[in-house]
C-alpha cells in the first residue's frame, strides 16, 4: 500500500507538470503564433535572410539600381561639379511601392533656387496729341526697372549656380532665393550664349548641392521630374517622361542637343532642374514649345543634357569661357530637289558665306562649295558641320571633303578659336 501511495503521488506530480507545461505552451503560442510557422533550427534573423534569398533568386526583372550599378561608368566624375551620386547615397531616393517620388524630390529640391533679376531700361514715349498741336514733336524718354524670374541649380559647395543665359542676360542685379529661406545676391562667373547656359556664384555657406546623373544613359520612356519656379508661384514639381533625346533645329541656341519631355515647363522654370527617379540632375530646363500657327501645343518641353552642362561649367571655371573651334564658314542646308538639280544623290550642306580673312578663306574655300564630309565623317546638316568644327581644339587642322561645281576635292583648314557669339548660318 505504501508503494502504491508513493507511485500515485508521483503520477499526480507528473500529470500536473504536463498539464502546467501544456498550459504555458498554449499561452506562449497564443502570444507568438508565428512560432508555429518557423522551421525548426532557424532563428528569426536566419529566416528573414533565407526569405530574402528566395525572393532575389526568383525575381526575373532587376531593379533600376541593379541595372545602373552593373557596369555604369562612375557618375561622380566631373571635377567636383555635382553632389554624391545616388548609388553612393541612401536607397530611399528610389520610388516606393506606391509610385511616389517624394524621396527623389527631397534629395534634389533643396539645391534648386529661384532667381529674380532686374535691369534698367529706357523707353521712348511719343508726344501726346496736345503736345503735337502746340509744336512739341520731340519724343520723351523715361527709365524704369524691368523684373524677370527664373530658376537655377546649385552645383558645388563653393556656391556656383547654373542657369539659362537668357534668364540673366543684361541683368543689372541678380538675387538668388534658396528653398530654406536664405537670400543672396549673385555675380556672373561666365556665360555661354551658344548653349544658353550661364554660371553664377553666391556667397553662402553650408549649401545643398545637386547630385549629377548621366544624360547619355537616358531612354525614351524614363520617368523624369521638373523642379523650378513657374510664374513666380514658388518651387513646383511636375512629372513626366523622356519623350525624345537629341532634339535639334529648334532655333534656340547654336548648339542644340535637347532632351524632350512632357513634364510641364512654364515661364519661370527656365534654368531649373530636370531630375530622374534617383533625384539626380539629368538636364537644365530651358524652353517650351508654344502654339504653332493655329495648333495648340501641350506637353512639349526641352532641357539641356547634364553631360553638356558639366562640360560648359568646367570650361567656364577653368578658362572663364568655353573654347571652341572655328574656321569662319556660314553653312546652310539644301534639300534633295536642289541636290538633284546639281546632279547629286542627296541634299547636304553648302557654304553660304565666309568671314573675311578667316581660316576658310585662307585655305581657298569658295562660297557655294558643298561640304560632303569633315575628317571622313559624312555631313548632312549645318548644325552637324558647326558642331564638328567646334569640337576641334584651336591650332589643329581638319580635312574637308568638298564638291565644287562637278568636281570633288579636299581642303585642309587650320582651326582657330570661335569668336564670342559668332553667327552660325
Amino acid at each position: 500500500m505504501k508503494a502504491f501511495g508513493f507511485l500515485g503521488r508521483a503520477a499526480l506530480f507528473i500529470a500536473g507538470s504536463v498539464i502546467g507545461g501544456l498550459a504555458l505552451a498554449f499561452v506562449i503560442v497564443f502570444i507568438h503564433p508565428q512560432l508555429l510557422l518557423q522551421p525548426a533550427g532557424v532563428g528569426p534573423a536566419a529566416a528573414s535572410a533565407a526569405a530574402g534569398t528566395t525572393l532575389a533568386q526568383s525575381s526575373a526583372v532587376p531593379t533600376v539600381r541593379d541595372v545602373r550599378e552593373a557596369g555604369a561608368p562612375d557618375q561622380s566624375a566631373g571635377g567636383g561639379i555635382g553632389g554624391t551620386p545616388a548609388r553612393q547615397a541612401d536607397a530611399a531616393a528610389m520610388p516606393d511601392n506606391t509610385g511616389s517620388y517624394a524621396a527623389a524630390v527631397r534629395r534634389a529640391a533643396p539645391a534648386v533656387v529661384n532667381i529674380s533679376t532686374r535691369r534698367l531700361i529706357t523707353e521712348q514715349i511719343q508726344p501726346s496729341l496736345p503736345d503735337q498741336l502746340f509744336g512739341d514733336l520731340q519724343p520723351f524718354y523715361r527709365q524704369r526697372m524691368l523684373s524677370a524670374l527664373g530658376s537655377g541649380v546649385i552645383v558645388d559647395s563653393a556656391g556656383h549656380v547654373v542657369t539659362n543665359n537668357h534668364v540673366i542676360d543684361n541683368a543689372d542685379t541678380i538675387m538668388v532665393y534658396l528653398d530654406d529661406g536664405r537670400v543672396s545676391s549673385a555675380t556672373v562667373v561666365g556665360r555661354d550664349p551658344e548653349t544658353d547656359l550661364a554660371l553664377l556664384q553666391i556667397k553662402l555657406k553650408n549649401l545643398p548641392v545637386m547630385p549629377f546623373g548621366r544624360s547619355d544613359m537616358l531612354q525614351v520612356g524614363d520617368p523624369v521630374l521638373a523642379i523650378g519656379d513657374p510664374l513666380g508661384l514658388g518651387q513646383t514639381v511636375t512629372h513626366g517622361i523622356v519623350s525624345a533625346t537629341g532634339r535639334k533645329s529648334l532655333g534656340v541656341p547654336t548648339f542644340e542637343n535637347f532632351i524632350q519631355t512632357d513634364a510641364a515647363i512654364n515661364a519661370g522654370n527656365s534654368g531649373g532642374a530636370l531630375i530622374d527617379v534617383r533625384g539626380e540632375l539629368i538636364g537644365i530646363n530651358t524652353a517650351m514649345l508654344k502654339n504653332v500657327g493655329n495648333m495648340n501645343v501641350e506637353g512639349i518641353g526641352f532641357a539641356i543634357p547634364v553631360n553638356l552642362v558639366r562640360g560648359v561649367v568646367q570650361a567656364i571655371l577653368e578658362h572663364g569661357r568655353v573654347i571652341r573651334g572655328w574656321v569662319g564658314i556660314l553653312p546652310e542646308e539644301f534639300d534633295d530637289e536642289q541636290a538633284r538639280q546639281l546632279g547629286l544623290a542627296r541634299g547636304g550642306v553648302v557654304i553660304e558665306d565666309m568671314y573675311r580673312g578667316s581660316p576658310a578663306v585662307q585655305a581657298g574655300l569658295h562660297i557655294g562649295d558643298i561640304i560632303v564630309a569633315i575628317d571622313g565623317k559624312p555631313i548632312q546638316h549645318w548644325q552637324q558641320a558647326v558642331s564638328e568644327v567646334a569640337s576641334r581644339p584651336p591650332g589643329s587642322s581638319i580635312k574637308l571633303q568638298l564638291i565644287r561645281g562637278r568636281s570633288q576635292m579636299e581642303a585642309t583648314v587650320r582651326v582657330a578659336e570661335r569668336p564670342s557669339e559668332a553667327p552660325s548660318h
